[in-house]
C-alpha cells in the first residue's frame, strides 16, 4: 500500500544530481517543483537555481516548473531561471504532469520529475511513471500543514528504506 509513494530515487538536494547521466540514457525533459526544491519557500530564483537551468538548457533538456502555487510566485521564479511552468498545477493530480509534458514534447518514459515531498510530487509523477527524485527539502522553516505530512512522510520513508535494505522497494 506504501509503495505507491515510494520514490524511484533519492537526493540530498536538486543540485547534486548528475543530470548528464540520465540525459545520456535519453531522458529530455525535467520537471521540478519550486519551493524547498530549489530555493527556500518563497524565495526568488538564486545564483544557483539560474545557473542549473543553463546548463541543462546546454544539455539539451527542457524543463517546467510545476507548483500548486499561484502564478505570481511560479511565474517570477520562472522568469529568473528562464523555465516554462505550470501554476496551481493540481499535484498529485495528473493533470500538471500532462500539460508540463505536452509543453516540452516529452512523454512519462522521458521525463524526469524532482521535488521534495512524497504525497504530491512523487506520487503524482509516479502514478503517471515518470522516474521521480525525492530531495531533502532546503530548508528547515514550513508551512504547517506541511510540517504534518512530513511526519507522515518519515513513516513511509521509514517504510521504504527498510524495504530498500532488504531488496523489497
Amino acid at each position: 500500500m506504501l509503495r505507491r509513494f515510494y520514490p524511484d530515487n533519492e537526493a540530498d538536494s536538486a543540485y547534486g544530481i548528475d543530470y548528464q547521466a540520465l540525459y545520456e540514457k535519453g531522458y529530455r525533459g525535467v520537471i521540478f517543483d519550486i519551493d524547498n526544491t530549489l530555493v527556500p519557500h518563497g524565495a526568488p530564483a538564486d545564483e544557483r537555481a539560474i545557473d542549473l537551468f543553463a546548463r541543462l538548457r546546454e544539455l539539451g533538456f527542457g524543463t517546467v516548473l510545476l507548483s500548486n502555487n499561484k502564478e505570481p510566485r511560479v511565474k517570477s521564479f520562472a522568469d529568473g531561471v528562464g523555465s516554462l511552468y505550470v501554476f496551481k498545477a493540481g499535484k498529485p493530480g495528473a493533470k500538471g504532469y500532462e500539460k508540463a509534458m505536452e509543453m516540452m514534447g516529452t512523454d512519462p518514459a522521458d521525463t524526469v520529475f524532482v521535488g521534495d515531498q512524497l504525497f504530491t510530487d512523487v506520487w503524482g509523477a509516479g502514478k503517471l511513471g515518470i522516474v521521480t527524485y525525492l530531495v531533502k527539502p532546503i530548508h528547515p522553516k514550513e508551512e504547517i500543514q506541511i510540517v504534518l505530512k512530513r511526519r507522515l512522510e518519515w513513516i513511509v520513508l521509514w517504510c521504504y528504506h527498510r524495504a530498500k535494505k532488504r531488496g523489497r522497494a
